[in-house]
């Protein structure tokens, strides 16, 4: 039976909320900040273009590793200390890959930074569930939607002005020290801010699940491992990872049903996919969602830079409007959710449906010239949609989740993102390389054909929300003062 508990608002939700927010942009921003960075580091370090590469997977791997556990232990210690030892963690390892003296310094500081990261994010979406309800918690992920696409849209340029201003040769460690200062001062907020947990009689490594958090440690290793290596041939020579991560995966799903039925805190309990309304429906739309937008910016910066021969900087430019869109619309999209519900989901995956199919069309037909101002309006179409996707299903896919569980809850969803994510990279940079062998190197056809396909992911994504809103054709948020307990729907 659902039971409710009262709510009443911390004064500091809204300062607590933009201080986890400035921490959550500084691990996006890594991801895209660093890709610039690159000819940098090769030319600083005298890196390998494999060590290069690893310099991005490897964060994205770790990362993705122990987004469940974070959210866990942040469920289980309390989201404010993992948030401040997380924070701690990452400012301490970006400070350390600033100062690499070896390629394999820098991978190895990668590394560790993706684990910080990795623990810190899911307290992000831990705190507004644990701060704000209703509407009001619409609006606070409307924000976090705003810092994605923000972070998507200052990267890029951020990273080629830092380079430009500190030179090729050791600009690179200037774009890691960049959180040092950002990060100190978030830690001094954070620890002012932030509501600290209500002690707990329950011992806290009772409730810690270690057996599952190696099983499905393993299994999304198994499945990101050879994703993130795409490019260096990983899915022809690590294939044979994924029937392994399928048979860990299973093992994984039953020894938490094993732990429910004795009565034991598993670390993702199965029944937050079965019995909580919305949550499955809603991973599923953001997993599929994130596999069809995110492996277009790698594609757009293998056509601009190497196709068209743009600077890093210029190719970063040219895709701002989507970035821009999305950052606005998201912050709009917080404040109607509690209003329209799944109806702006459907609306921003048809405008984004629209936006890309739009750039497919264009782009062969356009001269090389026209081409950023030809992209310009239908990227900005795309981005508005993508604003109204991500922050409204975030929304509704956490709205009915216990308070208790919204760290791991939230780890999960993420979960699937960043394995979307490594997914969407993998397949259109293929078709992309597969048009320009089959074209005689005609970028302009290999960007359409790699538009169709985040195009058919999308539509994807569009049909599974379309059976969403007719599944539960009334989704309303959850009333404002009033809140899923932490007996939440499973008792």
């Amino acid at each position: 039976m659902t039971t409710v508990d009262p709510y009443v608002p911390d004064p500091r939700r809204w300062r607590s909320l933009a201080v986890t927010l400035t921490a959550g942009f500084m691990t996006l921003l890594d991801v895209s900040i660093v890709n610039v960075a690159l000819p940098s580091i090769q030319a600083g370090l005298g890196a390998s273009v494999a060590s290069a590469q690893w310099v991005i997977a490897g964060y994205a791997l770790t990362f993705g590793l122990v987004l469940v556990a974070g959210g866990r232990l942040g469920d289980t210690v309390g989201r404010r200390r993992m948030f401040l030892i997380a924070l701690s963690a990452f400012v301490l390892t970006s400070a350390l890959a600033g100062a690499a003296t070896s390629e394999e310094m820098l991978v190895g500081a990668r590394l560790l930074q993706g684990v910080a990261a990795g623990l810190l994010t899911p307290q992000n979406t831990g705190l507004i569930q644990e701060l704000f309800r209703g509407a009001e918690r619409g609006k606070a992920f409307g924000m976090f939607g705003t810092t994605v696409g923000l972070s998507t849209a200052v990267g890029p340029v951020l990273g080629g002005l830092i380079i430009a201003a500190f030179g090729a040769e050791n600009g690179w460690r200037w774009v890691f020290y960049v959180n040092i200062p950002i990060g100190i001062v978030a830690l001094v907020l954070a620890a002012r801010l932030l509501p600290p947990r209500k002690r707990q009689r329950t011992p806290i490594r009772s409730q810690l699940d270690f057996v599952g958090m190696a099983l499905l440690g393993l299994t999304v290793a198994g499945v990101l491992w050879p994703l993130v290596q795409s490019e260096q041939g990983g899915l022809g020579t690590l294939w044979w990872l994924f029937p392994i991560a399928a048979v860990l995966g299973i093992l994984f799903v039953r020894w938490e049903y094993r732990m429910v039925r004795r009565n034991r805190a598993p670390l993702l309990d199965p029944r937050l996919y079965t019995q909580t309304p919305g949550y499955a429906t809603g991973a599923g739309i953001a997993a599929i969602y994130f596999s069809g937008f995110t492996g277009i910016w790698l594609v757009f910066a293998l056509f601009f830079q190497r196709g068209l021969g743009y600077t890093p900087l210029e190719s970063g430019l040219v895709v701002t409007p989507f970035a821009l869109g999305s950052a606005v619309s998201a912050a709009v999209a917080g404040r109607l959710v509690s209003k329209w519900g799944r109806k702006l989901t459907l609306t921003g995956l048809t405008m984004v449906v629209l936006g890309l199919g739009a750039i497919a069309l264009i782009v062969p037909y356009v001269p090389h010239s026209a081409i950023p101002f030809a992209v310009a309006g239908p990227l900005l179409i795309a981005g508005i949609g993508g604003g109204l996707v991500i922050s409204p299903n975030t929304t509704l896919t956490l709205d009915r989740v216990p308070t208790r569980m919204a760290g791991v809850a939230g780890g999960a969803l993420q979960t699937g993102q960043r394995i979307g994510t490594a997914i969407g990279v993998a397949v259109l940079a293929s078709v992309f390389q597969s048009a320009l062998l089959s074209t005689d190197q005609n970028y302009p056809v290999a960007l359409a054909w790699a538009m169709v396909c985040a195009v058919a992911l999308t539509v994807a994504a569009l049909v599974l929300a379309v059976l969403d809103s007719r599944w539960h054709p009334h989704r309303r948020l959850t009333e404002s003062t009033r809140s899923v307990t932490d007996a939440g729907p499973f008792e």
